[in-house]
């Protein structure tokens, strides 16, 4: 496939990159990573969609991420000096593949090419704009407009062609993934149910008018 994070690199870099990491397979339900665990290893999905899942306060566990494929997770475990802790628990939500780079693989890598070191600065990069937006979404953004914005995400994540999509998630995990209450996130979805923009289904939200649901979600 294509990597899109790998853009930077030339072709012969990125064979490099893709050549010392390793291909995995998962069947649904398996744990990739579990939080607490030392982090030794980066992951790029190659294909399936994982959950990213965290222990709230109460001891209860939570659906923060969804990742697709051209995603990645595990990118501080390449960082020279302590080891680090996953920071969360991965969870196939069906048959997925990954490549994975551990970090003593990395370091390797460092000491034979540059490139590596503009691999890693790429993906902490991205990270950080990518949790900087969350930040601001939390922070200014209404929870009706966290709930289109979010929707819209995971339409083009499940998108299979250009008819209508649809989510194979509960209101329970769409209500984790935006920060709201699960009452509260059902008002916002019957809202957009009744104006034809989603059909709502037993564990499912389909999306039906995605050029309006990008247009609320601003």
């Amino acid at each position: 496939m294509d990597w899109p994070l790998l853009a930077s690199l030339d072709e012969d870099e990125r064979g490099r990159v893709l050549s010392a990491a390793r291909r995995r397979a998962y069947a649904r339900g398996d744990v990739l990573v579990r939080e607490g665990e030392p982090s030794d290893s980066l992951h790029l999905v190659a294909s399936g969609r994982l959950a990213v899942r965290v222990t709230t306060r109460d001891g209860d566990n939570a659906t923060i991420n969804l990742l697709g494929p051209g995603d990645y997770f595990g990118e501080l475990s390449l960082l020279e000096g302590q080891p680090s802790a996953r920071s969360a628990t991965i969870v196939a939500l069906e048959p997925a593949q990954t490549l994975s780079l551990s970090a003593a693989e990395f370091r390797d890598l460092r000491t034979r090419h540059r490139a590596a070191d503009h691999l890693l600065l790429t993906l902490m990069a991205r990270r950080v704009e990518e949790l900087s937006g969350r930040l601001l979404e939390a922070m200014y953004d209404g929870l009706d407009q966290r709930v289109h914005r979010r929707l819209g995400e995971l339409a083009e994540l499940y998108a299979d062609g250009r008819g209508p999509t649809t989510i194979p998630l509960t209101q329970e995990h769409l209500a984790e993934l935006v920060g709201g209450t699960r009452p509260s996130v059902n008002q916002i979805l019957r809202r957009l149910e009744d104006q034809g923009v989603v059909a709502l289904g037993r564990g499912k939200v389909t999306v039906l008018d995605r050029a309006r649901l990008d247009a609320e979600a601003g």
